[in-house]
């Protein structure tokens, strides 16, 4: 424990001296795609040239036990933007709505019959989520600090983005709009690699060759697998020329170093058995961080870290603390804690269909919990069905004509437990859940996942239709009250909502009548005559009126 304290210590200065080196303060830049697991070249994949992507491994630092919390982007990215757990906040299922994208209040709709049921056989119309008062989405946290916060431009949060959360979040934006001087903390969201560019992108040169790359174990080795794989591949090699791209404008605007990057993908790869599955295929994913001035440069991190911790890493980084109710936890930076012992994840209902299983991962072993064992492993989903390969398999399936390896992921039902052992099985098809040389790690993953789901409330056993209840009574989206004024004999002025865990955005001088709502977080002081309007949000509510003083 001492020498972990004088690591700790050594950091903490080591990086401080880094940081005063560049006289600025630090800027953040996420540099975030779809659905990859770790199989770019820096992470042994020969199949595959990604020069961008391994620079920023060789200049900074590999996580090679990242994980995201969900094998599916919109509860991934709830977790990440909340550092909670989405199955302690009922955000676990795919998805509430159509919130892929910012829309502003005024054109917030939400279908109230789009034809999916839940576990009780009853109609799931789009909601939002409703965290606790005491959530807030943490760039809120980065903008009380003076952050000019860009996000181009994906949400999907399993509720509208609150207009308080970004300062340019409509897609097109740039750090370069940050006022003179300020930090920003820059988020650039890359499609390329997402699953429904299997099928966009098949007229798109072939970068990849198909008798070149590995096949998984649970794929037969045929030409429309190898195909696929192919794209899959070749996507992600124009992912890194777009991340190539971005580093050289990095670099021609003079603020490459002067940030830390973080690159990353939402959750595990995006083919049959690897997107929206629960266990390493479906959660494991790439992370790396460049710091500026060489800091870590080359070092490989084997700690177990989870995507819900950016968020809190980024503020730790930046010195601010962390909220105490996140789940996430920051793994770098000034308040970095312990190193976490397991990762939880969770699969419930993707689109149409529905499921319930839970997972625990320490990077050599999986564990995996089916609530719902009468149903088979692979589940139709109308969506994923248009990757040609997927669709074959399904048909050869149904023809039995699928054997060994390639058959063990259409099992009809599914057993109660799973346990892979993925040094001597990477691709999670021996399943040693009764090999008695096993029974005493199994029982600890039991106890622990026991533990883990009554310790955050797990809400998958509730009913989606009761759970959206609970979030709108009357099935009637909460509305956020509005926004009072209080100026006091110095002239400064107070806004208040009197919605709990609302917060307030406010527009004055040229910035009424724009896009661009600033965070109010302290009293603001203002000119006898200036005018100024502001409404107010909480997270899964209606925004409020616009008023003004």
């Amino acid at each position: 424990m001492k020498n972990i304290y004088l690591l700790l210590m050594l950091f903490c200065c080591l990086f401080i001296q880094a940081q005063e080196k560049t006289e600025k303060p630090l800027n953040i830049i996420w540099i975030s795609c779809e659905d990859i697991g770790p199989i770019l070249n820096t992470y042994g994949n020969a199949a595959i040239n990604t020069p961008n992507i391994d620079r920023i491994a060789a200049e900074g630092v590999k996580y090679t036990n990242a994980y995201s919390t969900v094998g599916v982007c919109a509860p991934s990215r709830f977790s990440i933007i909340t550092g909670m757990y989405p199955t302690r906040l009922g955000a676990h299922n795919m998805r509430t709505g159509n919130h892929n994208n910012y829309k502003s209040p005024e054109d917030v709709f939400h279908k109230l019959d789009k034809g999916i049921l839940d576990k009780s056989g009853k109609n799931v119309p789009e909601y939002e989520v409703v965290t606790p008062s005491y959530v807030k989405l943490f760039p809120e946290y980065l903008r009380a600090e003076n952050y000019y916060c860009v996000n181009d431009d994906k949400c999907d949060y399993q509720f509208n983005a609150p207009f308080t959360t970004w300062d340019d979040v409509l897609g097109g934006g740039s750090y370069k709009n940050a006022p003179k001087g300020a930090p920003f903390f820059y988020v650039k969201n890359f499609y390329t690699t997402h699953e429904s560019r299997i099928w966009l992108r098949k007229d798109e040169p072939m970068t990849v060759n198909p008798s070149k790359v590995p096949v998984p174990d649970y794929y037969p080795d045929i030409p429309v697998v190898r195909r696929d794989i192919a794209r899959k591949y070749s996507n992600i090699e124009a992912l890194d020329k777009e991340v190539g791209q971005l580093l050289k404008q990095l670099e021609t605007d003079g603020v490459l170093d002067n940030s830390i990057i973080f690159f990353w993908s939402d959750h595990g790869g995006n083919l049959l058995r690897q997107k929206r599955a629960v266990g390493n295929s479906g959660l494991h994913v790439p992370l790396l961080i460049r710091y500026p001035n060489g800091f870590r440069a080359g070092e490989v991190d084997n700690r177990l870290v989870s995507l819900m911790d950016l968020g809190p890493t980024v503020m730790s980084l930046l010195g601010i603390a962390p909220p105490e109710h996140m789940d996430g936890k920051a793994f770098a930076g000034e308040y970095e804690q312990a190193p976490r012992k397991l990762i939880f994840g969770s699969a419930d209902r993707f689109d149409e269909s529905t499921d319930m299983q839970r997972s625990v991962l320490d990077g050599r072993f999986v564990y995996i919990k089916n609530f719902m064992p009468e149903l088979p492993l692979i589940y139709r989903n109308k969506y994923r069905e248009q990757i040609p390969m997927n669709a074959k398999l399904i048909e050869l399936n149904h023809q039995k004509k699928l054997t060994g390896d390639a058959a063990y992921i259409f099992m009809n039902t599914k057993p109660q437990e799973e346990f892979y052992d993925l040094q001597n099985d990477p691709y999670e098809v021996h399943n040693l859940a009764e090999d008695p040389k096993y029974s005493k790690k199994i029982e600890e993953y039991r106890l622990a996942l026991k533990d883990w789901q009554l310790e955050i409330g797990d809400k998958g056993f509730i009913p989606e239709h009761n759970l959206i209840k609970s979030f709108w009574p009357e099935m009637k989206q909460p509305v956020t009250q509005n926004v009072t004024f209080e100026k006091d004999k110095t002239g400064t002025l107070k806004l208040n909502s009197s919605t709990a865990g609302a917060s307030i955005g406010y527009q004055i001088g040229d910035d009424i009548g724009t896009n661009h709502w600033n965070l109010y977080y302290k009293p603001i002081a203002i000119d006898k005559n200036q005018k100024i309007i502001a409404r107010a949000i909480r997270i899964g509510y209606k925004a409020s009126e616009i008023t003004s003083y």
